[in-house]
């Protein structure tokens, strides 16, 4: 349990290093704790490995001010969780759900009953995210997705994947970016 701690950790560092992000932003987090543990996505989840995980994040992120956005599994049609106060500010409309083992995952639930006033909702543009056992979070970050190669990309048996934004670019031949 401590090294997937430290992996989830070292990896939160190293997003932070390459994307940019810092207080007030949001990185959205899909997580297969199946994969995590050697099994195939979705037949071995474990709230205690999503605990471990959540942690992890949250002693880098929480510590630069960096809102965590849980994707819930399928079951919750990728539903996030997130702070209420982030979801207001953001003006996100809240959906009624409470996300569990068997329907939103275990990272999920191990997000809602760690965040201090937790909401669900059913979308969110991040501005980085990091993928644990190809959960798919694509659908979460703003346009346009950057893929990042990181060093620390593996949380105990699953692989990891991790993105950052930027704005798109608009215009023709006279348009200047910098």
């Amino acid at each position: 349990m401590d090294s997937i701690f430290n992996q989830a950790k070292a990896a939160a560092a190293e997003l932070i290093e390459k994307s940019g992000i810092g207080s007030g932003d949001v990185v959205v987090i899909g997580c297969s704790t199946s994969e995590v543990i050697g099994e195939k996505i979705g037949t071995s989840g474990t709230v205690e490995v999503a605990q471990q995980i959540f942690d992890g994040l949250c002693s880098v992120f929480g510590e630069k001010g960096i809102y965590i956005a849980a994707q819930c599994c399928e079951h919750l049609n990728r539903a996030i969780i997130i702070e209420k106060e982030k979801a207001d500010v953001l003006g996100l409309e809240q959906v009624c759900v409470v996300p569990h083992p068997h329907a939103g995952g275990s990272f999920a639930t191990a997000a809602w009953h760690t965040m201090k006033e937790p909401v669900a909702v059913e979308e969110i543009k991040a501005d980085a995210g990091i993928d644990i056992g190809t959960t798919l979070i694509g659908m979460h970050l703003k346009r346009v997705a950057v893929p990042l190669r990181l060093e620390n990309n593996v949380i105990g048996e699953a692989k990891l994947s991790a993105a950052r934004t930027r704005p798109k670019y608009i215009g023709g031949e006279r348009a200047k970016y910098e």
